[in-house]
C-alpha cells in the first residue's frame, strides 16, 4: 500500500462537504481520490467543489473500486450502518459518522460485522477525542492533577427548528441525543474511563417533529461519581465542559466543534491557581483521519474501538427509556 490511504466518500453529506473531507485532504496520511452520490451530477459538482479526481453515481459503484482503500461515511443515521456493512463486505476500511447506528442492536451488527473481517479497521467518527485539548484533560485527570475525579457538567446546545433538517426528521435518526447528546455522553465515559451504571434523563420532544428537542440526563458511575449534562436542539447554541475532581478543576471553553482556525483553550484550576492552557491552532478532523490512516497503514488497532461506539449508543437508548419512564435505569 501507498504511504497514504485512499479514501471514498460516500455522499455529498453537509458535514462531510464542508468540514471532513476538505481537513482530510490536508492530511498527512489521507488522500481523498472518489466521491458518491446517488445523483451523479451532485457528486461531479461536488467533485469540482473539492477537487476530487473520481466521482460515482451510485455508492455500489465507488465500494466496487479497487482503487479505493477506506470509506468515509457521512450519510443520515439510519444509513450509516447498512453502508457501513456493505462497505466492510466489499473490503474497504470504514470511517462511520455518530451516531453508529439507530440502536444498540444496529451497533452491534456493524461489530459482529468488523469482527468477521479483523483485517479491516472500522471506527466511529468521534473527532473531538483527537484535538490536544482532550488528549491533554485525559492526561490531566489520569495523572491526578485534578485529585479524583468525581463530577462531570456538559452543555451543547443549538436552535434548528427547520423541518427539512434531518436532525429533525423522526424515523431516521433525528432528535438532539442522537445528534449531540451522544457527545455528552462519550466525554464522561472517555474521562472516566468506565461505563454508567445507571442512568436517568428528562426527555422534551417537539410536539411536530416527534423528535427530542431538550434532554437532561444523570449518569451514575458508582461510588458517588456522577456526570451532568444538558442538549437541545432548541436553545441558544452553547457548549462548554466542567470536569471537577477533589483537589482541582478542569474547564474546556469549546470542547467539541473546536475551531480548525484559532487556538483553544482550556483552565485548569488547582487549589486557588488558575492556569489557562492555549493549543495551537489545529484541525481535529485532519487528525482524525490521519490516526485513522495510519491504523490502516500500519495494521493497528483504530484510536477508538467500535465497541465503544456501542457502549455508548447502549447509554442513549437508557437515557430516553428513563426518559419515557420517568425512573433510574440501571446498566
Amino acid at each position: 500500500m501507498s504511504k497514504k490511504v485512499r479514501w471514498g466518500i460516500l455522499s455529498t453529506a453537509n458535514i462531510g462537504m464542508k468540514k471532513v473531507t476538505p481537513a482530510m485532504q490536508r492530511g498527512q496520511y489521507s488522500e481523498v481520490v472518489g466521491i458518491a452520490s446517488r445523483d451523479l451530477a451532485r457528486a461531479q459538482a461536488a467533485a469540482t467543489e473539492l477537487s476530487i479526481s473520481k466521482v460515482y453515481g451510485s455508492y455500489e459503484a465507488l465500494l466496487a473500486d479497487p482503487d479505493i482503500d477506506a470509506i468515509y461515511n457521512p450519510m443520515p443515521n439510519h444509513l450509516h450502518v447498512p453502508w457501513a456493512i456493505k462497505a466492510i463486505e466489499a473490503g474497504k476500511h470504514v470511517l462511520c459518522e455518530k451516531p453508529i447506528g439507530l440502536s444498540t442492536a444496529e451497533g452491534e451488527q456493524l461489530a459482529a460485522a468488523a469482527q468477521a473481517h479483523p483485517n479491516l479497521k472500522v471506527m466511529e467518527a468521534f473527532m473531538y477525542r483527537h484535538h490536544p485539548q482532550w488528549v491533554e484533560a485525559k492526561r490531566l485527570v489520569e495523572d491526578g492533577s485534578i485529585g479524583q475525579l468525581r463530577s462531570i457538567q456538559s452543555i451543547f446546545t443549538y436552535y434548528n427548528v427547520d423541518p427539512n433538517n434531518v436532525r429533525n426528521m423522526d424515523g431516521i435518526g433525528g432528535g438532539g441525543l442522537m445528534d449531540i447528546g451522544c457527545y455528552n455522553i462519550s466525554l464522561s465515559r472517555f474521562l472516566f474511563s468506565a461505563e454508567p451504571k445507571r442512568v436517568v434523563g428528562v426527555v422534551d420532544y417537539d410536539p411536530n417533529f416527534k423528535t427530542d428537542r431538550l434532554a437532561s440526563g444523570l449518569m451514575d458511575f458508582g461510588d458517588g461519581n456522577v456526570s451532568g449534562f444538558v442538549c437541545s436542539t432548541q436553545l441558544s447554541g452553547y457548549q462548554r465542559m466542567q470536569a471537577l475532581g477533589t483537589k482541582g478543576r478542569i474547564e474546556i471553553e469549546i470542547p467539541f466543534n473546536a475551531p480548525p482556525d484559532k487556538p483553544c483553550k482550556m483552565w485548569l484550576q488547582q487549589g486557588g491557581k488558575i492556569e489557562e492552557i492555549v493549543f495551537d491552532i489545529c484541525d481535529q478532523y485532519t487528525i482524525q483521519g490521519d490516526l485513522m490512516s495510519q491504523a490502516i497503514l500500519n495494521d493497528t488497532p483504530v484510536p477508538t474501538p467500535i465497541g465503544d461506539a456501542v457502549a455508548n449508543m447502549r447509554v442513549i437508548e437508557a437515557i430516553v427509556a428513563s426518559g419515557k419512564q420517568n425512573a433510574w435505569v440501571s446498566l
